[in-house]
């Protein structure tokens, strides 16, 4: 495992995080067992900000809204290529930011299906570790 210098990130890494691959999201439920989701994801290395849309009665927004651990892990694997982005989550509803959630997401994958309780969770990304 190699922790990546999130100030030089490699092109292969940085490929990586464009390619149409799935990946996990995790984080400890209240009483400390971890909660695994598949997710799409999206990251913007200038910002060290990782993306994942969802909708307003998903468990991972409830948690990260009632205060819980906010500290997250996405994980995406390709072979032996993998990377897991950590860091601390919020989940917003702000229109802008939800838009270029949504915008970054149908980029990577497809446009999204319309939802009136869109909510996009930022990571602030604060580690990546893998091999790309």
């Amino acid at each position: 495992m190699a922790a990546i210098d999130l100030d030089n990130i490699p092109a292969e890494v940085l490929s990586f995080l464009t390619e149409r691959h799935l990946a996990t999201f995790s984080l400890n439920a209240p009483d400390g067992s971890p909660r695994v989701t598949p997710v799409g994801f999206t990251y913007e290395p200038e910002r060290r900000l990782a993306r994942v849309i969802t909708w307003a009665d998903s468990w991972k927004t409830k948690h990260i809204r009632a205060g819980h651990d906010s500290r997250v892990a996405i994980s995406s694997v390709d072979g032996g290529r993998w990377l897991t982005l950590y860091g601390t989550a919020i989940a917003t509803q702000e229109p802008e930011r939800v838009a270029e959630g949504v915008s970054r997401y149908a980029e990577r994958y497809r446009p999204p299906k319309e939802r009136d309780d869109r909510v996009v969770i930022e990571v602030a990304v604060t580690r990546i570790v893998g091999r790309a």
